[in-house]
């Protein structure tokens, strides 16, 4: 940013709509550079996005929260009929896997072949629609849909962005063509998923493979706005066998995934929004249940999503790096299961797959190591120790022990952050802690964190005269290691976002 135009205080309050988009550089730009009193964003899609935590950007502050299944039982939305239609065009389990997703071009030659667009125009012509819009995974793939489409007489043009092709029509003038009869389809990529108001859209074809919730469902918001006599919006969706195929249901329903259900349930008996209709074909049920009994066990599942994280970013990655990039279902495995959870354990976790530096094996085979770990487990039912193990890092200087103006400071610094102070204002005893100064604080950290860590980590916290707390000397030697460090501060982040986290989620229940 430059503060030749805006000062990082210049703006109370800020808005930022779409706020899904804030994991990427140019909107965490703006959110790192400016400091506002009151910072608000909005989306219609908060699930993750490449698997990246969004919540996490706002602290898990949850002001108001609709998901579609409410809007839709509201009157906001229009109900959907959904079909779920069998695709065995294509083989998805052919195509090479990067990073995660399909190779592009492998997909898109695959989605290319005149069996497939025969299956998807029959489909089409079944419900007579005036208004439809088909998403593709490729510019050529949305010129192959509409050249096929227009040699069958259907009024159709691809809209995308870049290079203009045969069939690419300019967005504006390509949804004026729609509104008012001159098109009847239009076959984009990436370029309606938000923003765009069509109400009279009637149907929507789904003719990729999902990959992200946030794109199925803000694909599927595109027809479901309200319009006069439309009663419901159809989709098609053409399902074949890649890899997240039976997320579709609970996308539908809103539930969060779970591979037991889909093995003793049918999908068509979930709950499912208000008047909305479900039909798959049998086919995909028996698909679904086949990729829920072939899931990989919990712990192959959990190693094989850190080393896809790992491929992602190109180095191996931190416990918060983890955190924000892992889907739900993988966090939520592991914390059913602490044996499996690595946030417990990461060194350990690093040591059993060989990960570790030798600095790191150093570490390993220390005290250092056990104290790390009293840091990842350690119990949060409040953040008050949070400020005490930020003081201890001193940012990088490690400090052995900390004396009282110490304990004010990082308390005071901690608590400023309004995040943070959500704790102290939910007790009457702490309510006024804005008007506090060092007896008040201080008194604080000794009555709670200070107290019980001597108590719960004696061998590592302990009293030294002229302090208010120390660590054990045996921690010393490490402390000047970079990789002790970076442990020590990676943890006490992640320790402050998993709070966060699950706070809202203690809220929401």
């Amino acid at each position: 940013m430059n503060e030749t135009y805006f000062a990082p205080d210049a703006f109370d309050y800020i808005i930022i709509d779409e706020f899904h988009h804030a994991v990427a550089g140019n909107y965490k730009n703006i959110i790192d550079y400016f400091k506002p009193k009151f910072l608000l964003g909005l989306t219609a899609t908060p699930e993750r996005l490449d698997n990246k935590d969004v919540f996490a950007l706002c602290d898990y502050n949850n002001v108001y929260e609709v998901r579609l299944k409410e809007a839709i039982n509201k009157g906001w939305l229009v109900p959907f009929k959904y079909y779920g239609i069998y695709d065995d065009t294509v083989d998805y389990e052919s195509l090479t896997i990067r990073n995660g997703k399909y190779d592009e071009k492998e997909l898109e030659q695959s989605l290319m072949i005149h069996q497939r667009a025969e299956l998807v125009l029959k489909h089409y012509l079944k419900y007579s629609s005036k208004c439809a819009m088909g998403f593709c995974s490729s510019k050529a793939h949305a010129e192959y849909m509409v050249k096929y489409f227009k040699d069958k007489g259907v009024l159709a043009a691809a809209v995308y962005s870049g290079e203009q092709g045969e069939h690419n029509e300019e967005r504006n003038d390509a949804l004026n063509k729609l509104k008012k009869g001159e098109l009847k389809i239009i076959f984009s990529v990436d370029m309606f998923n938000e923003g765009v108001d069509v109400p009279a859209i009637d149907t929507v074809l789904f003719l990729r493979p999902t990959e992200s919730p946030t794109v199925f469902l803000q694909q599927l918001g595109r027809g479901l706005r309200p319009f006069k006599d439309k009663e419901y919006l159809n989709v098609l969706d053409f399902i074949g066998n890649y890899k997240k195929a039976s997320l579709i249901p609970f996308l539908l329903s809103g539930k969060e995934y779970e591979s037991k259900a889909l093995g003793s349930t049918n999908p068509m008996e979930m709950e499912f929004p208000d008047d909305c209709q479900i039909d798959f074909d049998f086919r995909l049920i028996d698909l679904f249940k086949k990729q829920a009994e072939s899931e990989l066990s919990a712990k192959d599942k959990i190693l094989s999503a850190y080393q896809e994280v790992k491929q992602i970013l190109g180095h191996r990655p931190s416990r918060v790096e983890l955190f924000l990039n892992l889907d739900d279902e993988i966090i939520g495995a592991m914390k059913k299961n602490a044996k499996l959870n690595f946030f417990r354990d990461y060194l350990g976790f690093l040591y059993e797959n060989k990960e570790l530096t030798d600095e790191e094996s150093l570490l390993y085979h220390s005290r250092a190591k056990e104290f790390l770990g009293v840091l990842e487990t350690t119990s949060m039912s409040k953040s008050y120790k949070m400020p005490i193990l930020k003081a201890f890092y001193n940012e990088g200087d490690i400090k052995m022990a900390i004396d009282t103006e110490d304990v004010y400071q990082a308390f005071k610094d901690f608590y400023s952050h309004g995040s943070n102070g959500v704790d102290m204002l939910r007790h009457k005893s702490t309510a006024g802690f804005k008007t506090w100064g060092q007896k008040e604080y201080v008194k604080l950290a000794k009555d709670n964190p200070i107290k019980f860590l001597k108590q719960s980590a004696s061998d590592f916290f302990k009293d030294k005269e002229g302090y208010e707390i120390a660590l054990a000397d045996e921690i010393e030697p490490f402390t000047h290691l970079e990789s002790f460090k970076m442990h020590y501060k990676d943890i006490v982040e992640l320790r402050v976002l998993t709070y966060y986290k699950e706070r809202l989620e203690a809220k929401e229940k």
